[in-house]
Formats: C-alpha cells, sequence, structure tokens
C-alpha cells in the first residue's frame, strides 16, 4: 500500500483546509478523484472528495481509519472495486472487501446510509466484463440481502447500450476514465438516490 502514500497525505492535509465539516463523503478510485465538478454538483449536501487515484477497494479498506473515520458524515458513498478486477483480482475477493468496508464503516458511523456505486463498464477493461458484472451482482445481492440502509447505485445499465456494450460518448479517449458526459449522468443518478434518502 505504499504506493498510495503521497495521495493519502494529499487527502489528509485537505482535511485540515476545509473551512466546513462535510455531511456526503465520496470515498474512492480515480473516478471520484477527477470528478471536477463534485464539490458544485453536490454544494448542498455538504460533500467531500476522498478520491485517490489507482486505490482499489482493498486500499479504501485498508486506508479507511486515516481517511474517512476523522469526519462526521450523513452519509457515504463508495466508487472502488474497478482497479481489484483490472489488477486481476476474483469478484468474490473483491466482495469480501466491500464487507470489511461496510463493517469499518458501522462500527464508526453506526447506522448512516452507505451507497456502493456498480463498478463501471469500459471499453479498455472489455475483457474482464464478466467479472466486472458478476462482482455489481453479488454486491448488490448482499446489499439487499442485509438491508441495513446500505444502498446500491447502478450507473453500468446506463452506460451501456442495448447491446450491452459500454456507450463511447460517457468514456475518455482511453476508453476507462469518465468524461464530463459521464459525470453528467452520474451527477443525475446519484441525486436522484439522495433525494430518496434526504426528501
Amino acid at each position: 500500500m505504499v504506493w498510495y502514500e503521497n495521495e493519502v497525505q494529499r487527502l489528509e492535509k485537505e482535511r485540515t483546509e476545509l473551512t466546513y465539516d462535510p455531511k456526503l463523503l465520496f470515498y474512492g478510485s480515480s473516478s471520484i478523484r477527477l470528478w471536477e465538478t463534485l464539490y458544485d454538483d453536490f454544494a448542498d449536501y455538504k460533500p467531500v472528495n476522498l478520491g485517490f487515484g489507482g486505490s482499489t477497494l482493498a486500499a479504501c479498506d485498508w486506508f479507511f481509519d486515516r481517511l474517512v473515520a476523522p469526519f462526521h458524515p450523513n452519509s457515504i458513498i463508495v466508487y472502488a472495486g474497478d482497479n481489484d478486477l483490472g489488477d486481476g483480482r476474483h469478484p468474490e475477493e473483491v466482495f469480501i472487501f466491500f464487507q470489511q468496508l461496510v463493517t469499518r464503516t458501522r462500527r464508526q458511523f453506526g447506522d448512516i446510509p452507505v451507497a456502493f456505486i456498480s463498478v463501471k463498464p469500459s471499453i479498455s477493461r472489455w475483457n474482464i466484463v464478466d467479472s466486472i458484472r458478476y462482482c455489481n451482482k453479488i454486491i448488490e445481492e448482499e446489499i439487499k440481502r442485509q438491508a441495513d440502509n446500505l444502498h446500491f447505485i447502478n450507473i453500468y445499465t446506463r452506460m451501456t447500450d442495448n447491446a450491452g456494450y459500454p456507450k463511447r460518448e460517457f468514456l475518455d479517449p482511453d476508453g476507462l476514465h469518465i468524461n464530463e458526459k459521464g459525470y453528467a449522468l452520474w451527477k443525475g443518478i446519484i441525486r436522484q438516490y439522495l433525494s430518496t434518502i434526504n426528501p
């Protein structure tokens, strides 16, 4: 985990510079970190961006105490797992990291709403699409089974065409990262979710 240290220290420094107490935590990999309009998109929820580049769900679990625990959120939204699968981890291994992260969150914050954004489809990782779909499936099923203020935010379906292939319009030229239009889509889906937990 040492290769994340600079990014983790960056987030720790940014926390000391905040002028307000964030209530909505976005935690995860570069799909969160690179969301340039996140603070404006969710300004009414007092957000903070805790994304760190290249991070895995395993790393999110590992750095929880340093990056997430110091806050006092009303709710948390997580996007991770993409890089775990890209690194060759099995979906069931990623699932275990998800469970561990939920356990840490419950221990620290109690029964606040926690949402997991589905692993996105991407052209550059089309070779592991079956793993991505399976990972999403077992995490969604676990969330439904627990029904413990855990939520699954499905962005996968809206980012694919009728044939199930990733829509290029939502992705950067690298076929992996999300572009401006992709973030606009995510914003709409996530704000709709937030309206159901904060009417």
